[in-house]
């Protein structure tokens, strides 16, 4: 958690996948799947939905339907309290992905907290199109400064959230974003032993799902990217 701000791990995908000052999003990032993967985990951490490991496809389980207060959290849930059977981690980021406006929404809310502001810009002299440049850096700053801590250091209390951001920025090319490409590259080993489990500190049964759907959905989905893409 952070000191002035916070952010849940959706609101922090999107942080780190704007451009500070043009406040858009490139092109080639497809966020709304590392966001719908860290609303997966988000649900998993705040004990909402919970993983059936009996059967070799995950399914998730609904354990508490109460609203979080986030409105796109709880828009989520909803969706998995009204579903008919249980769903798959694959269903989930699908359904979660494909909500209504979920990049403008989320900004919106950042915009709300004083980090984020709303603007327009045209696109080609013709295309309207809606901004967010960010108005107050600290809280993307603590959050790149908790990254590098994990990234750049042989330090071996790593939480659980911090992983499965992790998980997701690299998978979706975000942290090649937030830092120098050669950098990241030169951590290779280090990012690959995070993901995967090998260094973390104490962490709940809740946290441990959270991360491996958080890798589940990180692989998974750049593969059905780039099957779309090319078919």
């Amino acid at each position: 958690m952070y000191s002035s701000f916070h952010l849940f791990l959706h609101e922090q995908i999107l942080l780190l996948a704007l451009r500070d000052k043009e406040g858009t999003i490139d092109m080639n990032i497809n966020c709304e799947y590392p966001i719908a993967g860290a609303i997966i985990a988000e649900l998993l951490l705040n004990h909402r939905i919970k993983i059936d490991e009996s059967k070799k496809r995950k399914l998730a389980d609904l354990i508490d339907s109460t609203p979080l207060g986030d409105p796109v959290l709880d828009e989520c849930l909803e969706k998995v309290k009204k579903m008919k059977k249980r769903a798959s981690l694959e269903t989930l980021v699908t359904l979660f992905s494909s909500v209504k406006n979920l990049k403008h929404r989320l900004a919106q809310q950042l915009c709300r907290r004083g980090i984020l502001k709303a603007d327009e810009d045209t696109l080609l002299f013709i295309f309207k199109r809606k901004i967010y440049p960010e108005i107050n850096p600290e809280p993307e700053r603590e959050l790149i400064e908790k990254l590098r801590g994990a990234i750049f250091t042989d330090n071996s209390d790593i939480d659980a959230k911090t992983v499965v951001l992790i998980s997701l920025a690299q998978s979706f090319n975000l942290l090649q974003i937030v830092f120098d490409k050669k950098e990241i590259k030169q951590r290779k080993a280090r990012i690959r032993q995070l993901i995967n489990g090998e260094i973390t500190g104490k962490v709940t049964k809740e946290a441990m799902e959270a991360m491996e759907a958080a890798i589940l959905v990180s692989c998974i989905m750049p593969a059905i990217i780039a099957t779309t893409v090319t078919s």
